[in-house]
């Protein structure tokens, strides 16, 4: 798979050297009382680069990392604030049983070993096998300037590189994704242009992000002196998002 010239992919050891926050932006936070559920972009990368490093640490071994990737700057950019996504690529399901169904790996690595790990296979990620081939899956989050909340774009592909239409990929998701879609308020799924790559992705339309975020994080700030941390935004985000592509948090980081 060959990537776009307009993006720089940090390399996971570059990436945990990115990932390392001062402890001043670790302790960023908002009052949940004045918050309308929305990030600023620079509040977006804080909670991104802390999102990915909390991913990286807890699964460094067995699931695929987050990266931050680098994309040029627009001009009416300021000079603090460096675009980018939040991107886990490559990732796969072979044929399998009902044993091994979440099991996922990298493209080009061998599926890993989750025996006796049941945190790892919940936690794991991804679709439901579909048919005889590979299909392989690219997850970005993204920021949405218009809606001012992140933004899950997704792409599949055969494993030759050729992309999946829009109903084959439905045909890969969770069987419970439908009916998630059709009971929803807030999201649906839609085929927009990628905002860095400038090719057709699959989205979670963030319609209703905000309002969600906001009584979400509620409830936890109610046990947190009204103050939510921007490093637990993006986990409280994804765990919900996530469930509709199948893609989950694990287990360490919802309770860490």
């Amino acid at each position: 798979m060959t990537q776009s010239s307009s993006t720089q992919k940090v390399k996971p050891f570059g990436a945990f050297i990115l990932f390392r926050l001062s402890e001043s932006q670790m302790e960023e936070g908002f009052d949940i009382l004045n918050w309308d559920g929305t990030l600023s972009s620079s509040e977006f990368r804080s909670a991104a680069l802390a999102f990915a490093e909390k991913w990286n640490r807890f699964n460094s071994t067995s699931l695929p990392q987050w990266s931050w990737s680098l994309c040029p700057k627009h001009p009416w950019t300021a000079a603090h604030e460096a675009e980018g996504y939040l991107s886990l690529e490559n990732v796969f399901l072979r044929e399998s049983s009902e044993e091994d169904d979440d099991e996922v790996s990298d493209v080009g690595k061998e599926q890993p070993s989750c025996s006796g790990q049941d945190d790892a296979i919940d936690g794991a990620i991804l679709v439901q096998s579909c048919g005889d081939e590979i299909h392989c899956y690219d997850f970005h989050i993204v920021y949405s300037s218009s809606y001012r909340v992140p933004v899950l774009y997704f792409r599949g592909y055969c494993s030759d590189g050729q992309p999946l239409a829009l109903d084959y990929i439905e045909k890969d998701l969770p069987g419970n994704s439908a009916k998630l879609l059709m009971e929803s308020k807030w999201t649906f799924i839609t085929q927009e242009e990628h905002p860095f790559l400038n090719r057709p992705w699959c989205t979670l339309h963030p319609c209703g992000t905000s309002e969600w975020m906001k009584l979400l994080l509620s409830t936890d700030a109610s046990r947190a002196q009204r103050r939510v941390e921007f490093e637990n935004y993006l986990v409280s985000w994804l765990s919900v998002t996530g469930q509709v592509v199948g893609l989950r948090i694990p287990f360490e980081m919802l309770n860490n």
